[in-house]
């Protein structure tokens, strides 16, 4: 079966079609944070009704970008920091293709965050996944770009200097559409946002914070948390830009006093795509590229039905 034949199938999907038989069982360290993010992703797509051939992983480099040699879908292995560009290139080459790019918090918000800024201003119709576990864990231990103020590592062994990013902050700043956060200590509602996130029309940027109990032990496991969506001390508008930046002021500050808010923080509906928008303007077909050479091979040049300038 390919992707273009398995697309919009009507059958219901098995989240156990999307463990693969070559290397079924991850290799993360126990406790790791990861193996939440996987089982969500699992059981997200099974909700929405994707199977394995409708769907392409895109990763970086890290613990958590061996996130697609253990998610039976085609899948993409990037060089560090580099799963956006990929992932966005796939996604315009097939538009009904489902892409989730994913990467950990050093490969999105630290070499890769030029990428991470661009792909939520235009707009790109993908999710993207930050496992958050504010450490570099597959090189044992050294500061991330989300580790606290004052947090001693291997890097910095007198307590790190720098300022945390603060990536919800950054994706609404930058024009992301939708921007959560949620943990892998509460496994119910980080399966419905990676669901909402996949199925929202636009780019979907959610911050999962994964416990690295190998290398990061002052990060403990995230609890306790408050979903703000089930908590009558928060309320705000999610559609609202200004309220949600104020909302993700608060949470980013809270996260690194020990309290732990997760939740859905901006939805913007009905905002063109990037690739929408191309294929308004003429420059991109209407019918997938990929398909087209999938089904004939016959090749063509982008100035063969790109506008000339004039």
């Amino acid at each position: 079966m390919s992707t273009f034949s398995a697309i919009d199938q009507d059958r219901e999907i098995d989240r156990e079609e999307f463990t693969p038989g070559v290397e079924p069982q991850p290799t993360w360290c126990p406790g790791c944070g990861d193996f939440a993010v996987l089982k969500a992703l699992k059981g997200a797509m099974a909700d929405i009704g994707r199977s394995p051939e409708e769907v392409l992983t895109v990763t970086g480099i890290g613990c958590s970008s061996k996130l697609n040699s253990y998610f039976g879908s085609y899948g993409f292995h990037t060089i560090h920091g580099r799963p956006l560009p990929v992932a966005r290139a796939a996604k315009l080459a097939n538009p009904d293709l489902e892409v989730v790019a994913a990467g950990g918090d050093g490969d999105g918000y630290g070499i890769g965050a030029n990428h991470f800024l661009h792909s939520a201003r235009e707009n790109h119709d993908m999710t993207y996944i930050v496992f958050n576990n504010e450490i570099f864990g597959l090189t044992k231990g050294q500061t991330s770009p989300t580790s606290p103020m004052g947090h001693t590592s291997k890097t910095q062994p007198s307590g790190n200097a720098k300022s945390p990013i603060r990536p919800l902050s950054l994706a609404l700043t930058a024009g992301a559409t939708y921007v959560a956060r949620t943990a892998a200590t509460n496994p119910r509602q980080a399966q419905e946002i990676v669901a909402e996130a996949i199925e929202h029309d636009g780019f979907a940027h959610i911050d999962f914070l994964t416990q690295c109990p190998t290398w990061n032990k002052d990060a403990k496991s995230y609890v306790p948390y408050t979903d703000v969506q089930d908590s009558d001390e928060y309320d705000f508008d999610v559609s609202d830009h200004g309220e949600a930046n104020a909302m993700m002021r608060t949470v980013e500050d809270k996260l690194y006093e020990g309290e732990i808010l997760t939740g859905r923080f901006y939805v913007e509906d009905g905002r063109p795509s990037y690739g929408q928008k191309k294929r308004e303007q003429g420059e991109m077909p209407a019918e997938p590229l990929a398909q087209r050479y999938f089904e004939d091979g016959e090749w063509e040049r982008s100035i063969d039905f790109v506008k000339k300038h004039t």
